[in-house]
């Protein structure tokens, strides 16, 4: 229901794996004496290029050489990509359950907002009062422009996902008759450590 890039998530954690995958390959590999030998001669010889590179590219009047410019602007690029990945994390949260402006007309003065801290606190403490249910988990999202819910639930070992989504989504139906308007809800049931069964998801 969120909006977590979790294609490009995958993407990157497989590149990772793969660099990882690849390095300790070669770490192993050094411990073959052909393969050491070859790696210091390697190594000596991209060293020495190196240097050349940087005694070809220094800025005039310095000692200096422009591609550690170059370098700190990679850096820094990278830096902030990070922090964009980062932030597109979970995105699609909502603090709004509902908003109405000028219900009768119009030009009404005045607007009418729900919180969705209302709808989660209030089927929260509800669920929580179960004690077929381990734990429970509710979230608004803006869900296609409109506020959506999230209830997730945990149940007892051996309780039926068919009766625990029933009676959730009359305690979701109750809140409608309470806010006035049906929303979009998500109900999933999730098995933890304490729970065993398959995973269900029932969307109301």
């Amino acid at each position: 229901m969120n909006q977590t890039p979790r294609a490009i998530n995958r993407l990157l954690l497989g590149l990772l794996g793969a660099v990882l995958m690849a390095v300790g390959a070669t770490v192993a590999l050094l411990a073959v004496p052909a393969v050491a030998t070859w790696w210091q001669s390697a190594a000596a010889g991209l060293g020495r290029s190196i240097t050349e590179l940087l005694d070809q590219t220094t800025l005039a009047g310095q000692q200096d050489s422009w591609l550690w410019i170059v370098v700190a602007l990679v850096m820094l690029l990278a830096v902030v990509l990070m922090v964009a990945w980062v932030a597109a994390q979970g995105r699609g949260r909502s603090g709004t359950l509902a908003q109405e402006t000028g219900i009768e007309t119009p030009d009404d003065a005045g607007r009418v907002t729900i919180n969705g801290s209302v709808a989660e606190q209030a089927l929260k403490a509800a669920l929580q009062e179960r004690g077929d249910l381990v734990n429970a988990a509710v979230t608004t999202y803006d869900f296609d422009g409109e506020p959506a819910l999230r209830v997730r639930v945990f149940p007892r070992s051996g309780v039926s996902p068919h009766e625990v989504a029933t009676e959730v989504t009359d305690l979701v139906e109750a809140l409608d008759l309470l806010v006035g308007r049906q929303t979009p809800v998500l109900i999933s049931i999730s098995s933890g450590a304490r729970t065993r069964f398959t995973r269900t998801e029932r969307v109301r």
